[in-house]
């Protein structure tokens, strides 16, 4: 995995409102590889979707702003520097994204057929007659059953589950090397969720693409991810891989985001994990530990600095106190369950 398909630095975005700019990401650093998935995972709010959002370049100015010295390179070009019209071809053809509620995002007025179909018009110049079949293989991919007749279906006509599989076929229509997938299980039952995941997992390993998993939810990205990052405040806290985060975490947040997962080997009336109090206003300066205010075993240099971010391999990173040295010794949620 030494060439990377996607690498971001320092990626700051803020949005210009009547109270004052908003800082909704703020200085996000990672790299992606080919075939390699990558989840972000946090509360709503926490920047996930406005730093999915950012790599298409699909933040409108002067509302959504990309900030200066911000550094967003696909394949060592550079995207925030691209023409209107290889913009067009990077969206779709390079990148492709599956947007969150599959309801909201079709289109009602056209049916499902016509919308994979557009993409196949506009970046692979394919006739009307070439796009439809391939809109039929697309939908035969994502194993929607009987797809000569649910290619002519609209979204009122499908399930859920469905109009999430035309969702993941326009994506997947014009074979992009980075599939950027948006809260794809949002609204739907677990077993739905579940298939939903396994298919992009099996796509993932049949069409060798590379995959942003973007959800709030770790026990969907249990395992699904080959790494993940789990952001708070616009900031990444503590990234690692799926076994480091799980089995490993040592930042506060990262374990009341797992603790808050139901388990199987829990009691029925026990009760589950939650956490406290509301993320802080990001219009105001983070000139501290964003988590302080939520953490119970928030010290009071957590309320003065910023924690340096401690480097504990070569995967996993986080920013917090604890890592000091002559911070006291703490058991995690995880641990005391156990």
């Amino acid at each position: 995995m030494s060439n990377k398909i996607l690498t971001v630095k320092d990626l700051r975005v803020s949005f210009n409102t009547y109270a004052g700019e908003v800082k909704a990401v703020r200085g996000v650093d990672f790299e992606l590889s080919p075939g390699e998935t990558l989840c972000f995972v946090g509360e709503s709010g926490c920047g996930k979707t406005v730093t999915a959002k950012a790599l298409l370049r699909l933040l409108q100015p002067p509302f959504a702003v990309i900030k200066e010295g911000s550094q967003i390179l696909f394949n060592g070009e550079d995207v925030l520097q691209m023409s209107k019209k290889r913009l067009q071809e990077y969206r779709g053809d390079d990148v492709s994204m599956i947007f969150q509620d599959p309801m909201t995002s079709l289109n009602p007025t056209m049916t499902c057929g016509k919308q994979i179909m557009e993409g196949l018009i506009l970046h692979r110049n394919m006739t009307k007659a070439q796009a439809r079949e391939a809109a039929i293989e697309t939908l035969r991919l994502v194993k929607i059953p009987d797809p000569e007749k649910r290619v002519d279906n609209y979204p009122h006509q499908l399930s859920g589950g469905m109009r999430q599989r035309v969702m993941i076929a326009i994506a997947l229509a014009c074979q992009p090397k980075l599939l950027i997938a948006d809260e794809p299980t949002t609204a739907l039952d677990v077993t739905i969720q579940a298939q939903i995941i396994d298919l992009l997992r099996e796509l993932k390993e049949k069409l060798g693409i590379a995959i942003i998993l973007v959800t709030h939810d770790l026990g969907v990205v249990a395992n699904f991810a080959d790494r993940i990052q789990v952001m708070y405040a616009g900031q990444v806290v503590e990234r690692g891989t799926a076994r480091e985060i799980f089995y490993d975490s040592k930042h506060p947040y990262t374990w009341a985001l797992l603790s808050s997962v139901p388990k199987l080997a829990k009691e029925s009336k026990q009760e589950l994990y939650s956490l406290h109090g509301t993320p802080p206003d990001l219009i105001l300066p983070l000139e501290h530990c964003p988590f302080a205010a939520r953490c119970e075993f928030c010290m009071p240099i957590c309320k003065e600095q910023m924690p340096p971010e401690t480097v504990l391999s070569d995967t996993h990173r986080l920013s917090c106190w604890l890592q000091h040295p002559d911070a006291p010794k703490v058991k995690s949620f995880y641990e005391r369950e156990v």
